[in-house]
């Protein structure tokens, strides 16, 4: 049974969130990967973060993990303020908070079983052997995976088949939210079908909410509630899932939408033309506006 999902606020709140790294050279300026981000989600909510490669995406989930600096604003979970969280804290937190990275094979330690895999956060947060074995054959059933997983090795598996070992691995200690980069962007498309639909299950059954980082608007609307569309480490749009990709009111909105292949030519001919346009009117807004390409 789902849980009972909380109303008085969100679970997650991002306001004004920079983040910036040293310049390489000496007095250099600092890069600004983050700028002014500001969103929110709910609890048992979906919020799809999309962007093409360096759009500044990824560095936002690594700042909600505690992985990137927060140069300014906050980062509040269940409303308690994790900006600057230190290790005892994060810690803690990692009960509540997980990830699921992009490459499921490198994810994965190759020298460990799927028993130890899973059981490892388990074990580091105070479990028992007996409640960890426990609790790991639950995770297998809540993610498709036959029992006898547990003794086997990650190389041993396919590419969907590990990605799951990967969401059983962020499920173990029943968070709240799950991180999710770019989690089926390396598997083929009967297998992105396959494991976005366990995603949508899992949320269903156990009412965890997700940031689900990808470059593929298609993918983000099939299993968002919301949108949020990143450009230049700015956050050019959100909104409901289906405004967004229906009536996407930003450019750069209108590009991710019309890169998205359709199966009549004569469209598809349509699409890419369509998209030049607006890449060589996005190219000379930036120039304009002094934002490098």
């Amino acid at each position: 049974m789902a849980p009972t999902q909380r109303t008085d606020g969100p679970l997650l709140g991002v306001r004004d969130l920079v983040v910036e790294y040293p310049g390489k050279g000496f007095r250099s300026t600092p890069f600004r990967a983050l700028d002014t981000v500001s969103i929110e989600i709910g609890y048992g909510q979906t919020l799809g973060l999309v962007g093409e490669s360096g759009s500044g995406k990824t560095t936002l989930g690594r700042a909600l993990l505690g992985l990137a600096p927060v140069t300014g604003g906050t980062l509040t979970f269940e409303g308690a303020d994790i900006s600057h969280a230190g290790r005892r804290t994060r810690r803690r937190l990692s009960r509540d908070l997980q990830v699921v990275f992009q490459d499921p094979y490198t994810s994965l330690n190759p020298s460990m079983t799927i028993g130890d895999i899973l059981a490892e956060p388990l074990t580091v947060q105070g479990k028992t052997g007996a409640d960890a074995r426990r609790r790991v054959r639950e995770v297998l059933d809540e993610v498709g995976l036959p029992q006898d997983t547990i003794g086997r090795l990650p190389r041993e598996f396919s590419g969907g088949q590990r990605q799951r070992v990967a969401i059983a691995r962020a499920l173990a200690l029943s968070p709240k939210l799950i991180v999710c980069d770019e989690p089926v962007s390396a598997l083929d498309l009967s297998t992105q079908a396959k494991v976005l639909d366990l995603f949508l299950q899992i949320q269903k059954d156990t009412g965890v909410s997700y940031l689900f980082v990808s470059h593929d608007l298609d993918v983000v609307n099939h299993i968002s509630h919301r949108i949020a569309v990143m450009y230049h480490g700015e956050i050019v749009e959100q909104g409901d899932a289906a405004q967004i990709t229906s009536a996407p009111q930003h450019p750069y909105t209108q590009r991710l939408l019309l890169a998205s292949p359709v199966p009549d030519p004569d469209r598809q001919q349509e699409r890419r033309a369509n998209r030049r346009r607006l890449i060589e009117e996005q190219r000379a807004q930036d120039e304009r506006s002094g934002v490098a390409a």
